[in-house]
Formats: structure tokens, C-alpha cells, sequence
């Protein structure tokens, strides 16, 4: 007989301290010595984790209002300019908003707030009948104001792109830098730990989803921008490139900085490194055969940077196994491969996540609706002429 199970009876299990969890690691390593039907008898949730720079990222703040108040017009931390168009006193702070050189940015201050630091912050106002000042200056800390959350438009892309460089000079991208005449390869999932790669057709994630987030406790909030199910697939389901993507909430103060971090991209500018970890539960067998995936058995486009345009030629598809081993072959030529993604920081954010669930700390949730399984991907082809 198939086994089946609820999200639940998973919780009941969660609560009496029996529930049987794996990483997506050892599920893999399951699966191989004993096959998906006995590992589905077995396991009620799979961990999976990804840390890997996630520019689509920000930060919330409500930073409670002043005497006499102040409707927030322009807002810098630590220099780093913030958006104030949706409140008096709210602020969102993009991880990709650059402060006063490439070096420094949003995703910095984010991981100062989260360790505690005090951050400077410089504002100026819109003065009205019910706000009359002008201007502000302070240090804050995350301790002394009020909401302070992420919530990220993209995280966690199920797949991506592998970049190389066949120009003749260095190039400085979101993949870092790309050195010229096919001198590196760069790629930025983990491969077969990646989160979504293993629940590929999005059957067990969804709007509602809690997740592990940077150290705490968040969600899933929404498909992420930049959503594209409908990327061409393998047989077995996995995209060949971009596709499903998520967007991310969660409380900043409940983070860890161990796993939120500030960081950039040389000639490019700033990021964050984010550590996310997803439950997989498994409420059949199809769960696990999904999960089961190998690094041989995904692949990514290996696309050139030296052509400026949205569409840019591609080298064909590489596996994540070839990836891995440290380089792959182009026209002939060994390649050497290098990953923005932490394999081992992966694998810790799974290790954590199923200590948490199998402790009894974290429960699972039933998502309150399905992410879209089919979306375009447009793009902007010519300005609209009135």
C-alpha cells in the first residue's frame, strides 16, 4: 500500500518527539541503498538548505515616531539611502542599494541591525500640519524600534544560469568577476541541496509555507518576482534553467548574523548572503522520488557575458556533477568552475532545520494556496510612443 500522510500527523509526530527527519543530503543517500518506497515509509520531512547571495532581498523598518514628528521624505543608513514613499515613519532598505561606493550597501546595514550594532541613521522630512519637523539624526539599533522585517521579492531560484566570459577583458557582474577568454566559469545554486530543485513541479511549497530565514523563523509570502514555471524541463522535471522563484518574510529579529550577511561584488556593488532552509513533508512517495535527484541529474545553461544583450548566447547545458568536479569543457577548452553558493553552509542551514523540526521547535504549515505553476517571462522589447 502507497504511504500517505497529512502535514497533520506530521505535527502530531513533531509534538510527541517521533517524527523521522532526513537532509535532502541523506534522503539522496537513502534512496540509493533502499529505494523511494521504503525511504517514504520511513521519513516524515525532508530539510533542505540553501546560502548563497540573495540581492533581491530588503529590510522593513518602522523606526517609531519623533517629538515633533517627522513624515520621513529622504532616509540614509549609514549612508545608504533608503525608500520612504509608504508611511511616515517606515523605511524599506534594499540589500542592493549602494551607500557611498560599490563596496558598501544595503545588504551591510541589514547584517549590522541583525548583530546588534547601532546603525546611523539621517533623515530629512516633508513637513505637513501633523509633521512639522524637517529633519532627524540618530543612532538606532534593532532592539529600539518597532517592526523591523525581511521581506525579499526573489529568494531561492530553483536553478540558474552558469556565467562565462569569452570577450577579451574581465567582466563584473552579479556573478562576480568573469575573466576573459573563457578563463572561469561561475555558477550560484547548490545543485541538487538547493531548496526548489528538489521539489521541482512545487508540489509540497506554497503561499503560507514557514521556512527557516536567516537564523529565525519566516514564510513564504508569494511567488518572487521573476516567476517562471514554465521554464523548459527535463523528463525528470527539473528546469533547465531560471525558473520557479520565491518571495520571503520574516522577522529580522529573531535572525542569527551568522547566517545574514553583508556582501559585494567587486566592480558590481552590494549583496546578501541569506541562509534559507525549507520542509519538505512527505505526505507520499512522489515527495521523495522528487527529492531524489542527483547533482548528475540537473543541468544549467552556460551563458556568455561578453554579448551586452537581454538574450545572450549559450554554450549548451552542463550537470551540476561536472559543475562540482571543478571544470567543465567549451569548444575543447577546460574551464574552471567556481560557486557562489556554500555547499557546506547548505548543508548546515538542512542540519539546523531538522534539529529544529525534530526538537519539537518547528512545525509545518499547509500552505493557503498553490504558487502559480505557469507564468510568462516578459521583458520590455520597445518604449510605448504616445
Amino acid at each position: 500500500m502507497a504511504t500517505e500522510r497529512s502535514i497533520d500527523e506530521i505535527n502530531a509526530k513533531i509534538r510527541r518527539g517521533t517524527v523521522r527527519v532526513l537532509t535532502a543530503a541523506e534522503l539522496k543517500a537513502a534512496v540509493r541503498a533502499a529505494g523511494v518506497t521504503a525511504v517514504a515509509a520511513e521519513v516524515d520531512v525532508i530539510a533542505t538548505g540553501t546560502f548563497e547571495p540573495m540581492e533581491s532581498s530588503g529590510a522593513i523598518l518602522n523606526i517609531g515616531h519623533t517629538d515633533p514628528p517627522i513624515r520621513l521624505a529622504k532616509a540614509w543608513l549609514n549612508g545608504v539611502e533608503a525608500y520612504c514613499g509608504f508611511g511616515a515613519v517606515d523605511l524599506y532598505l534594499g540589500a542592493a542599494q549602494m551607500g557611498e561606493s560599490l563596496d558598501y550597501g544595503g545588504g551591510h546595514v541589514i547584517a549590522e541591525l541583525v548583530a546588534g550594532r547601532s546603525v546611523r541613521l539621517r533623515a530629512t522630512g516633508l513637513p505637513a500640519d501633523c509633521y512639522p519637523r524637517r529633519d532627524y539624526e540618530s543612532q538606532i539599533q534593532l532592539a529600539a524600534i518597532n517592526q523591523a522585517y525581511l521581506f525579499n521579492p526573489r529568494n531561492v531560484y530553483q536553478n540558474f544560469i552558469v556565467g562565462v566570459n569569452g570577450g577579451d577583458r574581465p567582466l563584473y557582474t552579479y556573478l562576480g568577476t568573469l575573466q576573459p577568454r573563457l578563463g572561469n566559469a561561475v555558477y550560484a545554486s547548490v545543485g541538487a541541496l538547493s531548496p526548489l530543485l528538489n521539489d521541482a513541479l512545487l508540489r509540497s511549497v506554497g503561499i503560507g509555507t514557514r521556512i527557516f530565514l536567516g537564523g529565525g523563523t519566516g514564510y513564504i509570502a508569494w511567488e518572487g518576482t521573476q516567476h517562471f514555471p514554465s521554464q523548459k524541463r527535463l523528463p525528470n522535471g527539473s528546469p533547465v534553467g531560471p525558473a520557479a522563484t520565491l518571495a520571503l518574510i520574516g522577522d529580522l529579529k529573531q535572525m542569527d548574523p551568522f547566517w545574514v550577511r553583508g556582501c559585494r561584488f567587486y566592480n558590481y556593488g552590494p549583496s546578501l548572503m541569506l541562509g534559507v532552509g525549507i520542509p519538505l513533508p512527505v505526505t507520499d512517495e512522489t515527495v521523495v522520488a522528487a527529492a531524489s535527484l542527483a547533482d548528475g541529474d540537473l543541468v544549467a545553461p552556460v551563458i556568455d557575458f561578453s554579448i551586452p544583450r537581454r538574450v545572450r548566447p549559450t554554450f549548451g547545458l552542463v550537470s551540476y556533477a561536472q559543475l562540482k568536479s571543478g571544470q567543465i569543457t567549451i569548444e575543447g577548452q577546460k574551464v574552471r568552475t567556481a560557486p557562489l553558493a556554500s555547499t557546506a553552509f547548505s548543508l548546515r542551514v538542512a542540519q539546523v532545520l531538522k534539529e529544529w523540526i525534530a526538537s519539537g521547535r518547528f512545525e509545518l504549515t499547509q500552505p493557503v494556496a498553490s504558487l502559480p505553476a505557469e507564468r510568462p517571462l516578459l521583458a520590455q522589447e520597445r518604449p510605448l510612443l504616445s
